[in-house]
């Protein structure tokens, strides 16, 4: 039997057996019904996504990257959160990268024939200069993608950490990787169609991996976005917010101090810790940007 034949994404799903002859309404009320599964899925993964946080923030505390590999769907759901990591959390592109098969025309069109890879897999790897001091996630609802098993096995011949975000079992991968987190969503409402319940869990857990390493690198304080970038009016306004709510000043004061410092985690502390400017600047180096760290030391 052909391997993509038992994988239980390729199986056809009894729920949607007849979604053809179906009113609109009955449609999206069987997504909507498979869709709320997925999230059920992950809670029995938590142990897992638990770990993979841990491994990465460990490595990227020392100043490795984190790269996702992927192919069409996965691909670009490793790029998405990839691209929100810099404006967020103000961390360099390098820091959180993402590698899709087929390169810059996979996210303008199809490419699928690129995720059958393996050798662009590895080139890809090894154009990205991993080292042992990065971390390697590939995304595959299949969990056979050559592309990304390419790029898995040469980031593991490079010492760097590997792990894999997949929708079906596969003992092989388990075996090769530092870490697996495989989240069974089952048989798609369209038989196949992994862009639904796979990768709507693939993105689910891309959101709390990205999120938790953050916050345990300083970049959240509270659960306020502090190390925002504003770059834009809505971004500008967001900050002198986020200012205003860290400190319980008010939003004319936040502004004040803002617009002085053009940095939002510098303001808190000067609010917070009746610090003056270069004072406020030098506990935060001393603490590596940690504001709960640096306000504990004025303490």
């Amino acid at each position: 039997m052909n391997k993509f034949n038992r994988l239980k994404t390729e199986t056809r799903n009894p729920v949607s057996m007849e979604i053809d002859q179906m009113s609109t309404l009955e449609m999206l009320q069987v997504i909507n019904q498979e869709d709320i599964t997925v999230p059920l899925i992950i809670r029995d993964n938590l142990n897992q996504i638990a770990q993979a946080v841990d491994l990465i923030y460990e490595q990227l505390k020392e100043g490795g990257s984190l790269i996702y590999v992927g192919a069409g769907t996965s691909g670009r759901l490793g790029l998405l959160d990839a691209f929100e990591c810099p404006p967020t959390f103000g961390v360099s592109p390098r820091m959180v990268r993402g590698v899709i098969a087929g390169g810059e025309k996979a996210l303008l069109g199809a490419v699928e024939e690129n995720e059958d890879a393996y050798e662009e897999g590895r080139l890809a790897i090894q154009e990205n200069g991993i080292t042992a001091s990065d971390v390697v996630v590939g995304l595959s609802a299949s969990g056979l993608t050559p592309f990304v098993l390419g790029a898995l096995d040469e980031a593991s011949n490079r010492k760097a950490k590997t792990m894999a975000i997949i929708n079906n079992p596969n003992p092989d991968l388990a075996k090769k990787c530092d870490s697996v987190i495989v989240c069974e969503t089952g048989p798609e409402v369209i038989t196949g169609s992994t862009r639904m319940k796979a990768g709507t869990s693939q993105k689910l857990i891309l959101n709390m991996i990205s999120t938790s390493v953050m916050i345990k690198l300083g970049k959240v304080y509270q659960n306020l976005m502090v190390d925002v970038k504003p770059t834009n009016q809505k971004l500008i306004n967001r900050s002198i917010n986020i200012i205003a709510e860290a400190t319980g000043e008010s939003f004319e004061k936040a502004q004040e101090t803002f617009l002085k410092t053009q940095d939002v985690k510098v303001s808190i502390l000067m609010l917070k810790g009746k610090l003056n400017h270069s004072s406020a600047v030098k506990l935060l180096e001393e603490t590596g940007g940690v504001i709960q760290a640096a306000l504990n030391k004025i303490r």
